[in-house]
């Protein structure tokens, strides 16, 4: 633990911190949130914020690191290998979806991929957190296609390296889209698609 996050107060939830300053970040992004909207979401003044996090953007970053650890946990879930590839992809975007499809006045999309690519080119601890995601999300579905390999769910000679940056993309386009305010059938139609690409026709 860094020496900036021993002072917390002893009633201090972290967790339930880190979740609502994640609201206020994923619908204003991280230049359009000052710290008085988050010292209001969080009712913790600002003392106590920097106490606690440090900066606004070690807040993000704490932020960020909570949301790529919960969605790893969906995405090994919707992998299950007791299940078939075809269900475990089909999971995977529905999962997505419901987290995409959410917000209070509007669609909001990943709040990886709705904010972080934002901020990549200015904050490098930024570009970090979002390179490692991204490439922990492609290993977790590659291992899941190379064992469809060995089990013949997909042909011999695939690359599963290849493929599982291909199923990244559909979930990166349905979070932009989901943003951009497609319909729930678009998404879903596109979703699909994805499954179809991969594991061909049903």
């Amino acid at each position: 633990m860094s020496e900036k996050k021993r002072g917390r107060p002893r009633a201090f939830d972290a967790k339930v911190t880190l979740q609502k300053a994640r609201e206020v970040f994923w619908d204003r992004g991280f230049a359009g949130t000052s710290l008085d909207t988050l010292s209001a979401a969080t009712q913790l003044n600002r003392p106590s914020l920097y106490g606690a996090f440090g900066d606004k953007e070690d807040l993000y970053l704490d932020a960020l690191e909570g949301y790529r650890a919960e969605s790893m946990d969906v995405l090994a879930d919707a992998l299950d290998p007791s299940l078939p590839l075809r269900e475990n992809l089909a999971r995977v975007y529905q999962r997505a979806l419901e987290i995409y499809l959410h917000g209070e006045t509007a669609a909001r999309g990943c709040f990886l991929i709705g904010t972080a690519t934002a901020e990549a080119i200015q904050h490098e601890r930024v570009r970090e957190v979002l390179s490692r995601s991204l490439d922990d999300f492609d290993g977790e579905i590659e291992k899941r296609l190379k064992l469809a390999i060995e089990r013949r769910e997909l042909p011999d000679g695939g690359d599963p390296h290849t493929l599982a940056r291909l199923a990244s993309a559909v979930m990166h386009s349905l979070a932009v889209r989901a943003r951009a305010g497609d319909s729930r059938e678009t998404l879903e139609a596109l979703a699909q698609s994805g499954v179809d690409m991969i594991c061909g026709k049903a």
